[in-house]
């Protein structure tokens, strides 16, 4: 099958992408404010109905195929980032950023995950449309992270931003002030220009999502290898992430069952990946997969946490602040 997307489509795409940007910090936030659940409700929903809309649009103008494909690398980047959301919440914690910054934090975090997407997208397809053999490679990586996710046991949650290498470079090298200076991302103090604690967990950030790219671009790729697919499936998750973290920040702890349902994905889009030149599991099948695991996954965790509510809470599990299912990896 030829790879969709002509220049038009590419340049109407991000033009639409840029407007949605431009809307949010131009108009929607232009002050900053404390960004509570029902509007973060309102734009998630908004920003689902946009995929599910620009997946509509991709039968009509490509096919049910690559529909199909759209969904399934939608869906897959969505429950991946639903995973990083924790390690948001372990840094926005750790640093004391208040909520009225942390949409400003975001925001910019987004774009440039965009861009860092946007460049690993083109190169995985450019080496993949010139050696074949690199989707081997990927699913290799893929089945090797599902394996690392079934089998850890969480020792790694409690671990601090400020113990990773990201944060030891940036605040050996860049002179930065020890407190905060509104939303600002750099300060003048004594004549000295200076980074804010905010501009240092934007960089956290960056490098958390470089690091979630790194495991959630290769699986997309295992549904499809259209270009067009899987950018403008990433960006439509990554669009919904900002609001998707004020929606479940105070919640994704009760995820129980979500790190073993990814391991779960992870290693069905692996083998996928290893099994293309023998037998190419169709698209519908795959989106079924993946759905009815993560369904499944959230329908189990629904059910622990009321057995748990049920209980006397002195036999109540009492997770430490901020523990979570989730894989963190200090940045």
């Amino acid at each position: 099958m030829e790879s969709v997307g002509s220049p038009l489509h590419w340049l109407g795409f991000l033009a639409f992408v840029l407007l949605m940007l431009a809307l949010d910090l131009g108009v929607f936030h232009k002050k900053a404010h404390v960004v509570h659940v029902k509007e973060a409700l309102g734009w998630s929903a908004v920003w689902i109905a946009l995929a599910v809309a620009f997946g509509v649009l991709v039968y009509f103008v490509y096919g049910s195929e690559r529909a199909l494909e759209f969904y399934a690398g939608y869906v897959i980047e969505k429950a991946l980032s639903v995973d990083n959301l924790f390690v948001f919440v372990v840094i926005f914690t750790t640093f004391k950023i208040p909520q009225v910054s942390q949409h400003r934090v975001l925001f910019w975090g987004v774009l440039g995950a965009l861009i860092m997407r946007a460049i690993f997208i083109a190169a995985g397809s450019a080496l993949l449309a010139r050696f074949h053999w690199i989707m081997y490679l990927f699913g290799g990586f893929l089945l090797l992270t599902a394996f690392k996710l079934a089998r850890d046991k969480g020792e790694s949650e409690h671990a601090s931003p400020m113990e990773g290498a990201t944060y030891r470079f940036l605040v050996r090298f860049l002179p930065t002030s020890s407190t905060l200076d509104g939303s600002r991302f750099f300060t003048v103090q004594n004549g000295r220009r200076l980074a804010t604690p905010l501009f240092i967990v934007l960089m956290l950030v960056e490098v958390t999502d470089l690091i979630f790219a790194v495991d959630s671009i290769p699986a997309v790729f295992a549904v499809t290898t259209d270009p067009f697919i899987v950018f403008t499936s990433n960006v439509f998750a990554i669009l919904g992430l900002r609001s998707l973290y004020f929606v479940l920040a105070d919640m994704v702890h009760r995820f129980h069952y979500l790190k073993p349902a990814l391991a779960i994905v992870l290693g069905f889009v692996g083998v996928k990946m290893l099994l293309m030149e023998v037998y190419k599991i169709p698209t519908a099948i795959s989106l079924a997969v993946i759905l009815l695991t993560l369904t499944g996954a959230v329908l189990l965790s629904i059910r622990r946490d009321r057995k748990l509510n049920r209980q006397p809470r002195s036999e109540q599990e009492v997770p430490a602040l901020g523990s979570s299912n989730g894989t963190q990896r200090p940045a």
